[in-house]
């Protein structure tokens, strides 16, 4: 069995076959899926689909940094209210992003700070993203203290001092996607001086699907793909990648057994 600790299965590229995916995730030995949360306006559809599947499907709550503008504000109070009233196994996604737009970066720290508090109220694990903004992120958590939290940084895609910097978070691990089969992305180079110990994996669905469906709609039956290629960088089964990366997922979310 494979976790896929992030994928955006309520997205509207689901709709027209939401169940269909979600049950080749299934028979692909994809049992568990994480959910991140990224504005107000997806919350009510990926609580849907965890009504549908409790034991299988899960959800975060946080707000994504690139829908951070200047409502900001008005919807992390509405999150915060969700986060009060419903069980949720991490805060997230949260970060921050400067690849797209920095328009509201200064927005984007306050709110990633926001969020890392709710982190250490509801006792959570926080899910982090952090494009072209590693030093941004890495000075916030400096700031603000992760030392009694754990957390993940999801779709690593950093050089090895990034990752060594991240990973002396204590309870922080680095999440592995459909990146590290890309022919000239590197990510493989840096992930063969690390430890199976330091890996989750995930999908990030729809996005960043793997070779060879690259350009396709990403889906979570394509992890096997990742840990195929993560067992090859180690030398070892696909089945040693999922065992490993599934107890990393179980004990970083809390997930029951």
């Amino acid at each position: 069995m494979i976790i896929d600790t992030h994928s955006h299965i309520y997205s509207e590229q689901f709709d027209e076959d939401r169940d269909a995916m979600i049950q080749r995730a299934f028979e692909s030995e994809t049992q568990v899926i994480l959910m991140p949360n990224v504005d107000v306006a997806s919350i009510e559809p990926m609580l849907q689909i965890e009504a549908k599947y409790p034991n299988n499907c899960f959800s975060m709550m946080g707000l994504h940094p690139t829908s951070v503008n200047k409502d900001y504000q008005l919807q992390l109070d509405e999150m915060y209210k969700a986060l009060s009233q419903h069980k949720y196994i991490a805060v997230g996604e949260i970060g921050i992003d400067l690849y797209w737009d920095k328009t509201f970066v200064n927005q984007q720290i306050d709110a990633f700070k926001q969020q890392i508090t709710w982190a250490k109220e509801f006792d959570l694990p926080i899910v982090i993203h952090a494009r072209d903004a590693f030093d941004e992120v890495f000075q916030v958590m400096d700031d603000v203290g992760v030392r009694d939290i754990k957390g993940v940084f999801h779709s690593f895609t950093g050089n090895y001092d990034q990752a060594i910097k991240a990973l002396s978070y204590d309870g922080f691990k680095l999440a592995i996607n459909g990146v590290v089969t890309f022919k000239n992305s590197g990510l493989d180079k840096v992930v063969e001086q690390l430890s199976l110990n330091d890996l989750v994996l995930e999908t990030d669905a729809p996005y960043l699907t793997p070779t060879p469906h690259r350009g396709k709609r990403n889906e979570p039956k394509y992890i096997n793909l990742v840990a195929k290629k993560v067992g090859e960088i180690f030398d070892v089964s696909t089945q040693e990648v999922a065992t490993i990366t599934t107890q990393n997922a179980r004990a970083l979310f809390a997930l029951p057994a």
